[in-house]
């Protein structure tokens, strides 16, 4: 028995994500050019870390794994970047941000081969701690390594370069920065709205539904894992040359932690939401340490829980409804139409 069509009113609550996406986007185009190069700086940083956020949201959002672990992703990339720059001369963009998006990746597959793919499925809480001592032990032996510098990392990375020409940070880096992290929107956002991205949505609701239906939950979790691990090796690489060092804190809980408050504020399940939260926490956090030197971490940080507290699903809630994340399950739409809906039938945002 097929679905009636959805409602006028749900059809058009369905276009608000991309009316978002497509603001958010001509918003960084213009942005830049009214700022001056310390802020455009700032900028690039922050459309970096999108990345960074974004990796977490691809395993949160749509999987339902709790990882602290992303910095290691991130961080490993950058320092891979920093001694293929420094070590191997290797310093174009065509071909380290491929090799540290690899990195990512293989780390990514390696740490879920540990965690995830075991006789008995992981519990929540089991990989949330794994991802959480690998991030702690990372940022331990990062400090102790002196071949990477130690305490101090690697400083004064060659400039990353395409075609010979050597990207700056400035309007040039912001706005390939910027293309990098579109380019890895659009593929996670296709790869999410397939039938592998229904899975995962299947998954978050429900392992046993899964399961039951044929699929490997272990296997699905360890590839969006690992998908998840190359967009944050991919970012990792962008801010190592950008910064022109790396150090121990790249690859520690701080900064996995970081990325869960991104998409915490911004909204999990609908990518725009974490690229959202990082802009939204690294804009406050620059306006609040310019003008309340001492106690902005505490503003920060009271309104972050006001937050996540009266708005759990994020700021992204405010103008974008439940249906609106991708594989979200129309729970709400059965119950109040269930003359239209056969019993049981699911719809993939």
């Amino acid at each position: 028995m097929s679905a009636k069509p959805y409602p006028s009113g749900i059809l058009r609550s369905r276009r608000v994500l991309p009316l978002i996406e497509i603001a958010l986007l001509a918003v960084a185009l213009l942005v830049p050019w009214g700022l001056e190069d310390y802020l455009v700086a700032l900028a690039t940083k922050t459309v970096i870390l999108a990345l960074l956020a974004m990796s977490f949201d691809l395993v949160w959002g749509y999987a339902g794994i709790m990882s602290f672990g992303q910095s290691v992703f991130f961080g490993v990339a950058g320092y891979a970047a920093a001694v293929l720059a420094r070590d191997g001369g290797l310093t174009s963009a065509f071909i380290v941000l491929p090799v540290v998006t690899a990195i990512g990746a293989l780390l990514a597959l390696l740490l879920a081969g540990l965690l995830i793919l075991g006789r008995r499925p992981a519990s929540m809480i089991f990989v949330a701690l794994g991802t959480l001592a690998a991030a702690y032990a990372c940022e331990r032996l990062a400090r102790g390594w002196n071949l990477i510098g130690g305490q101090n990392g690697i400083p004064s990375i060659p400039p990353l370069t395409v075609q010979g020409h050597e990207l700056l940070p400035g309007l040039q880096f912001y706005y390939v920065a910027l293309m990098v992290l579109v380019a890895a929107y659009l593929v996670c956002r296709w790869i999410v709205r397939s039938p592998f991205g229904l899975a995962l949505a299947g998954l978050r609701e429900s392992e046993t539904r899964i399961a039951f239906l044929g699929y490997r939950v272990q296997h699905l979790k360890a590839i969006v894992f690992s998908l998840a691990g190359a967009v944050a090796g991919l970012g990792g690489g962008l801010y190592a040359f950008h910064e022109g060092f790396v150090w121990p804190n790249m690859l520690g809980v701080v900064l996995g932690t970081q990325a869960v408050l991104y998409v915490l504020l911004g909204g999990t399940g609908t990518l725009i939401g974490a690229v959202l939260g990082t802009v939204a926490i690294e804009v406050l956090s620059f306006a609040l340490a310019d003008r309340f030197q001492d106690s902005w971490p505490i503003l920060l940080g009271a309104l972050l829980l006001g937050v996540v507290l009266f708005r759990p699903a994020g700021l992204i809630s405010l103008l974008a409804g439940e249906r609106e994340r991708v594989g979200t399950f129309d729970r709400h739409v059965e119950s109040s139409r269930n003359h239209e809906y056969p019993v049981g039938s699911t719809h993939a945002s």
